[in-house]
């Protein structure tokens, strides 16, 4: 069976991401299928994201969920908002835009 793997790119807050996705990352089908997904920042390169500190994540879950969501990106940007009303995200984008005054 060929593993077939999508990769997009968006811009998310001014960083560039690229998401890929692969449905079915153990080759199985169905409501128990495992799906990998992977966020990576490329410019700026490894920038933090509210869901990793060094710029990539790697996140295995069923597929249908990713489903559910709409497919990867929908998926990634609704977690990406999510994880951004975070007090600890909240404080480091403050903390860059602060940065810039200077």
């Amino acid at each position: 069976m060929t593993r077939l793997r999508e990769t997009h790119t968006i811009v998310w807050r001014g960083i560039t991401i690229e998401v890929r996705y692969e449905e079915r990352w153990l080759g199985s089908d169905g409501p128990f299928s495992t799906a990998h997904l992977e966020l990576e920042s490329v410019a700026p390169a490894r920038a933090p994201l509210p869901v990793t500190e060094t710029g990539y994540r790697s996140h295995f879950t069923p597929a249908a969920v990713i489903g559910a969501a709409g497919g990867a990106v929908a998926f990634a940007i609704a977690w990406l908002e999510r994880e951004a009303g975070a007090q600890a995200w909240k404080a480091q984008e403050e903390a860059a835009r602060q940065m810039t005054l200077f």
